[in-house]
């Protein structure tokens, strides 16, 4: 028995020895009330993708928060996960005294922002050490992540 190789030798993906790129799209929330969630992420300031209603058991709604390449999404038929069990989704801000600042504003109970450092990571500022969190209307808890420097080896070589 013999094999053909199909393969034309080239791909449009970009492929090296840590395998082809990939993008974290979507992150999928467990709600228990669509409409209320829609609402609370609305009033995040959040860009509002699209809310598709395919059957009364079949509804997607997609939201992204500013400047992100990831975003959420939630709705009927989404989750086999019960609500609220999203746990520490962290979002990086340059800021989080102004992103705390912000939702506060727009009526989200935020945590004050505490700095927690591991041994060997004193000095250097606030970067990767300040969070605060936050939890939407089912209990999904959501952190938010202070990073102005990213730590060597944590970004992408083209």
């Amino acid at each position: 028995m013999s094999s053909t190789d199909v393969s034309t030798g080239s791909t449009s993906e970009a492929q090296s020895d840590l395998g082809v790129d990939m993008n974290l799209e979507v992150v999928t929330l467990p709600v228990s009330d669509v409409d209320r969630a829609k609402s609370f992420y609305e009033s995040l300031g959040w860009r509002f993708d699209i809310d598709l209603v395919i059957s009364d058991e079949a509804r997607t709604v997609q939201f992204t928060p500013p400047h992100s390449g990831c975003s959420i999404q939630f709705g009927k038929g989404r989750s086999n996960a019960d609500p609220g069990s999203a746990q520490w989704q962290i979002l990086t801000v340059k800021d989080i005294d102004a992103a705390r600042n912000d939702l506060i504003s727009r009526g989200v109970e935020v945590s004050e922002v505490q700095e927690a450092r591991p041994a060997g990571f004193e000095g250097g500022g606030r970067s990767y050490f300040a969070r605060a969190s936050f939890r939407d209307p089912d209990g999904n808890i959501w952190e938010l992540q202070e990073i102005t420097t990213r730590l060597p080896g944590r970004t992408w070589e083209d």
